[in-house]
């Protein structure tokens, strides 16, 4: 009996751990359109930039827990707006890694997400991303936000285990360049709200707060850690 689970569990993650074939160009190509089309159009965008969000407050989570900080709970809003709470020191390195995390986030994980697709990884992305999503929606503290994360995790154990290679491998492949365009947009976002006056209270302002460096100088980090995640994360993805 233990020798067939031990070897079921074996087999079990080499499925999980192991390599699948690089899809076509054009799906690569046509994953591309399909994340631009959802996230140029206003109205498109309304509605996808709620995965966005997730990934905002799960990196302002993660890396509270990281930096030793108790996370109390994660909410998020159908303005696409949320808000994480921890507990700790109100200053100091992980009070400021905490901030930061936020607007990094999406674009970091696309880059992380590229690097696995670009060594054929396309299954153990999948059960990432599903554990991740598992592992946040029990520190969510509201219905609007309990039901994102369970339509973005039932999405993600749906294709991993009723849809073919292919069609994994695409969702994938959508997923990351999500990821990396989606991310780059939330910057330039909060660069206009704040020149016409408004997000007083937002990641930057925060961050500029506890360190006494201009919200411009945290804006510009935002910036270009998405530009380049974006540009190093699409050449892994069309494998220039």
């Amino acid at each position: 009996m233990h020798s067939t689970a031990a070897a079921s569990l074996s087999g079990l993650w080499d499925e999980v751990s192991g390599t699948q074939p690089d899809p076509d160009t054009w799906v690569v190509l046509v994953t591309a359109a399909a994340a631009l089309a959802v996230i140029l159009p206003h109205g498109a965008w309304r509605l996808s930039r709620n995965a966005i969000t997730i990934a905002h407050e799960g990196g302002h989570g993660l890396v509270a827990l990281l930096t030793g900080r108790t996370l109390t709970g994660i909410r998020l809003h159908s303005d696409t707006s949320g808000l994480t709470v921890s507990r700790g020191r109100p200053t100091g390195p992980g009070m400021i890694l905490t901030a930061a995390a936020g607007y990094t986030a999406p674009p970091l994980l696309g880059l992380g997400g590229a690097a696995l697709l670009a060594t054929g990884r396309i299954t153990l992305l999948l059960w990432l991303a599903t554990a991740l999503l598992l592992a946040m929606l029990v520190m969510i503290r509201n219905a609007y936000g309990a039901l994102t994360v369970v339509l973005a995790g039932g999405t993600f154990v749906g294709v991993s285990w009723l849809a073919g290679p292919q069609v994994q491998a695409a969702f994938a492949y959508a997923v990351v360049w999500f990821l990396l365009l989606g991310g780059v947009r939330p910057a330039f976002e909060l660069q206009a709200k704040r020149r016409r006056g408004g997000a007083g209270d937002s990641d930057a302002d925060q961050l500029a707060r506890l360190t006494h460096v201009p919200p411009g100088l945290w804006l510009f980090l935002f910036h270009a850690v998405s530009l380049c995640s974006l540009m190093g994360g699409g050449r892994w993805l069309l494998r220039l």
